[in-house]
Order: structure tokens, then C-alpha cells, then sequence
């Protein structure tokens, strides 16, 4: 098992994508748990990675600062729903209808949080994972239509939401890793090679382009390879069921 990110605030907010200065406030605010101390240096973890980024999603819907640690403080304390979004989310039932999350682009939170009813830590999660985000205190908005279409299908065929929500994760890291491998392969020629420039306006032109087409290459790349491959093991395991079938039917 790979061991877990740690970062120094500097290498945090590298990765986040905020400043120093925020994520000193974010601290002072009580918004960021405390880093573990090896000496005078503070070393953080990927749960505050995430927190900051789940910090920003709630920014950016609007909601204020304080807002944001209530919310937090919340979650932190474990509350359910209706304790966190002042609410009451009724129980799943049998005779309750899932109701289609991505028909609209905004969502009751307590239609979405019966759909993750037995998924720990649900409503966090898929926030962190950029599936869902929050529009106001009762409203969530679907942030990766695809993201949250491929949940929903997962859940209406039988998978549970917490399984689901699990393979939907992994599938967003796994690109994550892909995406960061063409931008280190960018890193090691083109940006490379301009470093190396005089940084003249052809030059500049032509990281440009190459920036261009380092963006939409990897998509073609990837999107042709995973249709290939999913071609074969469906190939293979259409193949192999019917040859297990007994003589006489198909």
C-alpha cells in the first residue's frame, strides 16, 4: 500500500492551488485542522488537501466563511443531515422512489443524501470529489454531470451507494494520475525547451500551441485506449460465458 501524501504548507498550497497566506487563515479561522509537528516543521496529509478543496467548492457556491465552518464543524462532529443542513431528511423506505439526481441540475440535499444513506461520510465525499457541490443550504448542484450520472447508474443496478461511490472515487483518481502523467511528459520537453529559449514572441507562440495541444491530446489518447480495451474484455468475458453454457441452449 502506498504510503499517504504528506506536504509542507508550501508544497499544500502548490497542490491546492491557494496561497500560503490563505491556508495560514484557513487555520486561524478553525477551518484547517493543525499539522503534525516533526520539530519546527508542520506536515500535512491528503484530509487536508481535500478540506481545502472542499473549502474552495463552498466559496465559490457563495457561502461565506463562517458559513463554510459551521459547516465543517458539522460534518467533523459526525451530524447527520438534518443536524448540519437544519432539515429533516426522512428515512429510506421501501416504498420510496429513488428520484432521478441528474434530471435537473440542482438537487434537494435531502433527495441526495437518501441516495447516500449507507455511504459513510457520503455527502463530504462526493463534494471532495467534485460530483456534487453545495448551492445553498439546501440545495446541492451537480458539479461532473458524468461523474454523478455513472453514481446513479451504479446505484439504480444494485450497487450500493457506498460501493459505488468507491469505484466512482477510484475512477476519478485514476485520471487524475493519467492527466498528471502527459503534464509531466509536457514539463520534460516543451516547457523544458522553452526554458531553454530566449523567450522571444516565437517562442512564446509556440508553447502556446504546444499548451493547446497538450490539453485535448490526452483525452484522444486515453479515450481511444479505454474503448479498446473495454472492447476486448467484453469480447472475453461474452466469450467465456458462452462457452460455460450448457449444451442445447443459446
Amino acid at each position: 500500500m502506498a504510503a499517504e501524501a504528506e506536504f509542507t504548507i508550501s508544497s499544500l498550497a502548490d497542490e491546492s492551488g491557494v496561497t500560503v497566506r490563505t491556508l495560514r487563515d484557513y487555520s486561524v479561522r478553525g477551518l484547517l485542522p493543525p499539522p503534525e509537528m516533526r520539530g519546527r516543521t508542520g506536515f500535512y496529509g491528503e484530509e487536508h488537501l481535500n478540506r481545502v478543496r472542499i473549502i474552495g467548492r463552498l466559496l465559490e457556491r457563495g457561502i461565506t466563511l463562517n458559513g463554510v465552518r459551521s459547516l465543517l464543524e458539522a460534518w467533523d462532529r459526525g451530524d447527520d443531515l438534518a443536524d448540519v443542513l437544519g432539515v429533516a431528511a426522512p428515512a429510506p423506505s421501501a416504498s420510496s422512489q429513488p428520484t432521478d439526481l441528474i434530471s435537473e441540475k440542482f438537487i434537494a440535499a435531502t433527495d441526495l443524501a437518501r441516495r447516500l444513506h449507507d455511504a459513510p461520510d457520503g455527502l463530504r465525499r462526493v463534494v471532495t470529489a467534485g460530483i456534487y457541490e453545495p448551492s445553498d443550504a439546501t440545495t446541492y448542484r451537480v458539479a461532473n454531470s458524468e461523474l454523478a450520472q455513472l453514481l446513479e447508474e451504479l446505484v439504480a443496478d444494485g450497487i450500493p451507494a457506498a460501493e459505488a461511490l468507491d469505484e466512482v472515487e477510484q475512477l476519478r483518481a485514476d485520471c487524475d494520475h493519467i492527466a498528471r502523467k502527459f503534464v509531466d511528459l509536457f514539463e520534460q520537453t516543451s516547457v523544458r525547451t522553452f526554458r531553454r529559449s530566449a523567450h522571444a514572441p516565437e517562442d512564446i507562440d509556440r508553447l502556446a500551441e504546444r499548451m493547446s495541444t497538450a490539453r485535448s491530446r490526452p483525452g484522444r489518447v486515453a479515450t481511444a485506449l479505454i474503448d479498446e480495451f473495454v472492447a476486448r474484455h467484453l469480447a472475453y468475458l461474452v466469450a467465456r460465458d458462452l462457452d460455460n453454457m450448457p449444451p442445447g441452449r443459446g
